[in-house]
Order: structure tokens, then C-alpha cells, then sequence
């Protein structure tokens, strides 16, 4: 079965609530055929897996859908509304984790499914189990201006030690090429959730010499210099955050995150980068030398 080279998905959380807490989660992916070609207006075919501990874990739900792509062939469904093979999704505890989500998709909209891949999932089931919009219990909480930016993500360890994502408070470029080199890096770089491997793998290339992530890598921005360009996931997950990131920086007197298309760090096996354009949160694959906005975060 081929790997999921050529979709770059993005998790968001719904406006459904059950319970005071969301029991769904959408989720948005382009979706190319064998021959990179964009499958638009159909009717796709899709199963959908939540695994527990590792991207080879245990499925604790499992369900397929039959989505329709639009005319940019973006796939848009709600984990946990499809029909279900089997586990209960209400009844996962996301404190348990961490889980991923494994899709497998028939572009023929069947149940050949021909293209697979599998992500961890951030900060959906989190916000899930705290059962409160932007704090996970701790000391910090979304929104929060810490470490040189703001915080957009956050979760605790197996020994209740808690971490966090944070964004940087200004774009450090307006219109940048991903990379000089055109050329495949390979799987270093094309992790959906681990910007900071992705980045190093960037400027390691052989070649070069300018790209959206060395102005990451290089940024001293806030009195930090552990910046670096996120993965595609953490700009969902930063996109999914975006109201309390922005409320915060225009209290700070800054200019909110617009929508505009931001760089990820992750390649693909089709040579394609991730990008997110923060209009909607949609997903899109981009070639190396299109210019868009970089933004950098760093983890604690």
C-alpha cells in the first residue's frame, strides 16, 4: 500500500458539543491521485483509525466515510460522525495517550484504499479531556504571552510535567521561498508534526544557502534562539488556537495573525511543501519557490 505522500491534513476542533465537550473532530485533507493529480468533486473513500501510544498502536476506534472533495479536491469530514467498524469514539480517554489518527483513502471513493498516513494528534483530544476552551491545568494556559511569544498549544508529560508550543509575536518574512534547492530532501523532512527535525533537515541539504526555516533557526526573536519552522500539524493546531493568539496580541499592540498563507516545514514524497492559509485552516501543497509568510514557534 502506497504511504500518504501527497495529503497534508489539518485537525480542527468542531462547534458539536456533548456533554460540554466536542465528540467529534474535523479533519481536512487534499486529496491526489497515483498521478498527483488533484481528485476534485468526487466522492472519495475513507478509514479513519485512532491508534494509541505509537503510529503502529493498538486502533481504539475505527469508522469510514465517503466524503465529496471540493473544486481544490480538499476532503472535509468530522471524526466520530462516520459509520463506525469498531471502538466508541465518546469514550476514548485522551489522557491515556498519546494517540494518532491513521487515514487510508480510495481517491475512487471505494474501500480500495491505495494511500495511507498517519499523524499524531495534537491538540484536539487534550482540549477534549480538560473539558475547557485554551487551559490545560498547570500553571500556564492558551494565550498566555511566555517564552518570547505566545502560547498556542499545551500538555503534560507522564510525570505531569507541562510543556507547551509557543508562536512568535511577528512574521519574520512577508513573502519568502521555502528553500533555494528544488530538489527532494527526503523522509528528514517530511514529518507532519516535527517541525524541528524538518528544519534542520532544510539547511542541511547540500546547496543551501536561504530558506524559510534558516530564518527560523536563526531568529533571537524575544531573547529565545530556539526557534523554528512548524510542521504542518502545528500549524493546524496554532490555527485551531488562532482567536486566543491573536486576542492576546492586539493587547500587546501588535497586528493579529491575517490570512495569509504560511509555510510548514514538511516536504512530501512528491517534492511538494505544506502550506496553511489562515483564512480557513485549509491545507495545500506548494512547490519550493512560491513565496509565502514565515512564522516561527519553539517548544518548552
Amino acid at each position: 500500500m502506497k504511504k500518504l505522500n501527497t495529503i497534508f491534513a489539518a485537525i480542527i476542533m468542531t462547534a458539536s458539543v456533548f456533554a460540554q465537550a466536542p465528540n467529534k473532530m474535523s479533519y481536512q485533507a487534499v486529496i491526489r491521485n497515483a498521478s498527483n493529480a488533484l481528485v476534485t468533486s468526487s466522492a472519495v473513500g475513507m478509514r479513519i483509525s485512532i491508534l494509541k501510544t505509537t503510529p503502529s498502536g493498538t486502533a481504539v476506534y475505527v469508522e469510514t466515510q465517503t466524503p465529496t472533495t471540493n473544486a481544490n479536491g480538499l476532503a472535509s469530514i468530522e471524526i466520530g460522525g462516520g459509520t463506525v467498524v469498531s471502538g466508541t469514539f465518546a469514550t476514548i480517554d485522551w489522557a491515556d495517550g498519546p494517540y494518532f489518527v491513521k487515514t487510508e483513502t480510495d481517491p475512487a471513493g471505494a474501500t480500495n484504499y491505495t494511500i495511507t498516513g498517519t499523524s499524531q494528534l495534537l491538540s484536539v483530544p487534550y482540549a477534549m479531556y480538560a473539558k475547557i476552551a485554551g487551559t490545560v491545568s498547570g500553571g500556564h494556559y492558551i494565550g498566555e504571552e511566555f517564552g518570547g511569544g505566545v502560547i498556542f498549544y499545551l500538555w503534560k508529560d507522564a510525570q505531569g510535567v507541562e510543556h507547551g508550543l509557543i508562536v512568535d509575536k511577528i512574521d519574520l518574512s512577508a513573502s519568502h521561498v521555502w528553500s533555494n534547492v528544488s530538489t527532494l530532501i527526503g523522509i528528514n523532512a517530511q514529518s507532519s508534526w516535527d517541525g524541528l527535525s524538518n528544519s534542520n533537515a532544510i539547511v542541511s541539504q547540500s546547496g543551501h544557502t536561504s530558506s524559510a526555516a534558516l530564518l527560523c533557526l536563526n531568529s533571537t526573536n524575544g531573547g529565545q534562539n530556539d526557534w523554528y519552522l512548524p510542521s504542518q500539524n502545528e500549524l493546524g493546531v496554532l490555527w485551531n488556537n488562532l482567536v486566543s493568539v491573536n486576542r492576546s496580541l492586539i493587547i500587546l499592540n501588535l497586528s493579529p495573525i491575517g490570512n495569509y498563507g504560511y509555510w510548514s516545514s514538511s516536504e512530501d514524497l512528491s517534492n511538494m511543501v505544506g502550506r496553511t492559509y489562515f483564512g480557513s485552516g485549509a491545507p495545500y501543497g506548494n512547490n519550493k519557490n512560491d513565496l509565502f509568510r514565515v512564522r516561527a514557534i519553539r517548544a518548552f
